[in-house]
């Protein structure tokens, strides 16, 4: 079922998702300093391509920077890639099939807005970690 929900995401709103957070990390990896906010958007693009079954939890290894880092982010690309998950779960909402993927790209929201300090994990890893 997990595969078959993300085949469904993938071709209904992964790839243009995907394609906005690649586009965000290559635009922040044009200067040096703003390359860390370049990988994270390249690590959540992975996400963001075939969510299900996978979740962003806190992670154990988040230093001190990692508030000045989210609103870094925030500012760089965080704030338009929260409006295009909006923007994509109302296109989803439209259509019976689209509801669960409306339900994830809302849930992606927050983890869209400021993802450092968080790990993307397998859901059955973050079941056992509690």
């Amino acid at each position: 079922m997990r595969t078959l929900a993300n085949i469904i995401w993938f071709l209904m709103a992964g790839i243009w998702l995907w394609l906005g957070y690649v586009v965000a990390g290559i635009l922040a990896c044009l200067l040096i300093i703003t390359i860390p906010v370049g990988v994270a958007s390249f690590r959540m693009a992975n996400l963001v391509v075939w969510p299900f079954g996978r979740t962003a939890v806190p992670s154990p290894h988040a230093g001190a920077m990692t508030g000045l880092a989210n609103v870094v982010w925030f500012l760089i690309a965080g704030w338009w890639l929260a409006v295009l998950h909006l923007v994509t779960a109302v296109g989803q909402a439209v259509t019976i099939i689209g509801l669960p993927n409306a339900y994830v790209a809302l849930k992606l929201i927050p983890v869209s807005c400021f993802p450092f300090g968080k790990e993307i994990v397998d859901k059955h890893q973050a079941q056992a970690w509690g």
